[in-house]
């Protein structure tokens, strides 16, 4: 079954506490949490004070992605504020070994994160060291986007990657999941849903995250 992870971009700011709540009483086992600088992409959304609070509202796994310069920097402070999943992008990290194993020195599962124009094969020295593999289904900085059909070749070459190194790395898709296209994501490979506007949006995102999680 795949796992969801709600994306908190797309919640309200305003109700985070009930965004918090809601993911909580649900099956997701994720809380998907976007960092952004305004620099790495054009936009800015929240940092370490939020992650802090968001982290004394739930034991699942907090998964932060980092869309920011020189991530590096504060491997250690989404550490204290609670992140469980640490995500770094490749085209922010030219030291991508160094940064993948400071994240794993301290304690926390590394992912790498790959944006749409990016080629995988960027991946075949790294993917034996990270334990998540995002690739982005849209161009990063905002929500809401329409997923990038070129992303469904990318899942499968990924997929076949970790298959042929005999690997449990996970594939998360990041963008433009919906109720209509998640089935086929998943079947091409993908382990983890993130999800915004399809959850936060919806009339019943319990039943859109269950429906989700469904899937194989």
């Amino acid at each position: 079954m795949a796992i969801v992870a709600p994306s908190f971009l797309a919640s309200n700011f305003l109700r985070l506490e009930e965004a918090c709540n809601m993911v909580n009483s649900s099956e997701a086992e994720w809380f998907h949490l976007d960092v952004m600088d305004g620099v790495f992409v054009p936009n800015i959304s929240f940092g370490l004070p939020v992650i802090e609070h968001i982290r004394k509202t739930t034991k699942k796994i907090c998964d932060v992605h980092l869309m920011i310069v020189d991530p590096g920097k504060y491997a250690e402070a989404f550490k204290k504020a609670g992140a469980d999943v640490l995500t770094v992008h490749i085209e922010a990290c030219p030291n991508l070994h160094r940064n993948i194993q400071q994240i794993k020195e301290l304690g926390m599962k590394a992912g790498v994160a790959v944006n749409p124009h990016t080629p995988v094969s960027l991946l075949k020295d790294i993917l034996q060291d990270v334990d998540v593999v995002n690739l982005m289904s849209v161009n990063p900085g905002f929500g809401g986007q329409k997923f990038i059909p070129h992303t469904m070749h990318k899942i499968r070459e990924v997929k076949q990657m970790i298959l042929d190194r005999g690997l449990d790395t996970l594939i998360e898709i990041d963008g433009g999941v919906t109720m209509e296209n998640a089935a086929e994501i998943v079947a091409a490979g993908t382990d983890v849903l993130v999800a915004g506007s399809t959850v936060f949006n919806a009339k019943d995102p319990h039943a859109v995250i269950a429906a989700l999680k469904k899937l194989h």
